[in-house]
């Protein structure tokens, strides 16, 4: 099992829904999050292209977070998530340092604090929070080992792409264009 998420950045109109529910469903403190909204602007004018894009961790399969952590705090679950121990983590930051995405924060308490993929719910059989809030459907989770998962079907189909490609991190978010 490897669980991946998919944004449609042709469907995701920016509107925050994600990152509020994310907030809420995983008691994010107030001025920090898990997940967000980037807006982009490419090209010359006139020919301008607008692109919404929800991101968050990558749950990378080569996480740079968990190979630099000095005390295991970050790791791999089964499926693939990467997830922070918070009463093993010291606060060092190495994993914030290491990640490309800018996806890690110090939460106020003193650990590294980050998206999940509400490994919580999942495992009780429900998508991620972000996931069952946005109301265009832009937003896509699942198993890629399972080709006839909605996620593979959809990856199978579209064109996409991954932030940061060069990095070597092999991301589970993708990107629908």
């Amino acid at each position: 099992m490897r669980y991946a998420m998919a944004i449609d950045t042709l469907k995701c109109v920016g509107c925050s829904d994600c990152v509020v529910a994310c907030q809420t469903e995983n008691n994010v403190p107030i001025g920090y999050c898990r997940d967000w909204v980037v807006e982009v602007t490419e090209g010359t004018y006139p020919q301008l292209a607008l692109e919404n894009r929800s991101e968050r961790c990558c749950h990378c399969e080569n996480a740079p977070c968990v190979r630099c952590c000095p005390t295991g705090a970050s790791h791999k679950e089964e499926g693939g998530m990467v997830l922070v121990t918070h009463e093993k983590c010291i606060g060092c930051a190495a994993c914030i340092e290491s990640c490309p995405y800018d996806a890690r924060y110090t939460h106020p308490d003193g650990y590294v604090d980050k998206c999940t993929f509400c490994m919580h719910r999942v495992a009780e059989g429900l998508k991620p929070a972000c996931v069952s809030v946005c109301p265009t459907k832009c937003m896509y989770f699942g198993d890629l080992d399972n080709p006839e998962s909605e996620i593979s079907q959809i990856l199978k189909n579209r064109k996409w792409k991954l932030l940061i490609p060069e990095a070597g991190t092999d991301p589970k978010l993708y990107f629908l264009i």
